[in-house]
């Protein structure tokens, strides 16, 4: 049948290739089980390529054989004359990548030479991307850390939680432990640990600041033997002279450390 390609695998067991060629470039659309489903595959795509009144918000809906994401490649090489490795569509002023070709995320422009060359997984509800054999969320490149919960460290500007457009995030809270507050016009920035409840460490008028008395409660609850991990905050706004001034400096509550002296004592 016209598009599909007999092939075989090393036991012996028969598929069929579907592919075409589009402006002097083979395209590979995907391996089926059946001779039908290749044709099928193949007679979706030379529709997406030829066929004007096929759009990327009609197709994806009445696909029958044509994987999604091949989709996408080729409704952006009819649309916009350039054939991504991953499912990319150029708009007016960003781009969209459908993730498993159907869930669309909205990228600034910035971005498009990254995930070009990077695709984007979801598990468990976390976007992420696979780049030098580790693992990383899509919003650490905001500067969102994992442990960072949406709505109260981050915001999406319009509402949408799938436009990841620069100017549509607002990062709230950027260290650890770390939490702004706004009480009538005055910000501060409370630094809190969480042992057996949550300890408040204090208040302070910069985010440094109150990231580096994370770091030093923290420390603290190690030194006296509590078995936790707890993250430790990397903050650039000091140089190390200056990091260690400020550490110096920080006096803890005494509620936080009459709870560690019993701790430190067991041990």
């Amino acid at each position: 049948m016209t598009g599909a390609f007999e092939a075989r695998k090393k036991d012996g067991t028969v598929y069929y290739r579907a592919s075409l060629t589009y402006r002097r470039k083979h395209i590979s659309l995907g391996s089926y089980g059946t001779e039908k489903e290749a044709a099928k595959a193949y007679t979706e795509g030379q529709s997406i390529l030829h066929e004007n009144n096929v759009t990327l918000e009609n197709f994806l809906s009445r696909r029958e054989a044509l994987d999604p994401e091949k989709a996408v490649l080729l409704l952006n090489l009819r649309d916009n004359h350039t054939y991504f490795k991953t499912p990319i569509y150029l708009r007016q002023g960003y781009f969209s990548y459908f993730v498993d070709g159907t869930r669309e995320l909205k990228f600034s422009n910035d971005d498009l030479f990254y995930y070009s060359e990077h695709r984007i997984l979801l598990h468990d509800g976390h976007y992420y991307v696979n780049d030098y054999g580790m693992q990383y969320g899509i919003l650490e490149r905001f500067g969102i850390r994992p442990w960072s919960v949406a709505g109260r460290d981050y915001l999406f500007a319009n509402g949408d939680e799938n436009d990841f457009r620069y100017e549509n995030i607002i990062v709230v809270n950027h260290y650890h432990g770390v939490f702004r507050q706004d009480t009538n016009g005055v910000i501060r920035y409370e630094t809190r640990i969480h042992l057996n409840g949550d300890f408040v460490i204090g208040r302070f008028r910069t985010e440094a600041k109150a990231a580096v008395a994370y770091n030093k409660a923290a420390d603290l609850a190690v030194a006296a033997g509590i078995a936790k991990s707890f993250p430790q905050n990397y903050v650039s706004e000091y140089t190390a002279p200056e990091y260690a001034d400020v550490y110096r400096s920080l006096t803890m509550p005494e509620r936080f450390l009459a709870y560690l002296s019993p701790v430190k004592a067991k041990k």
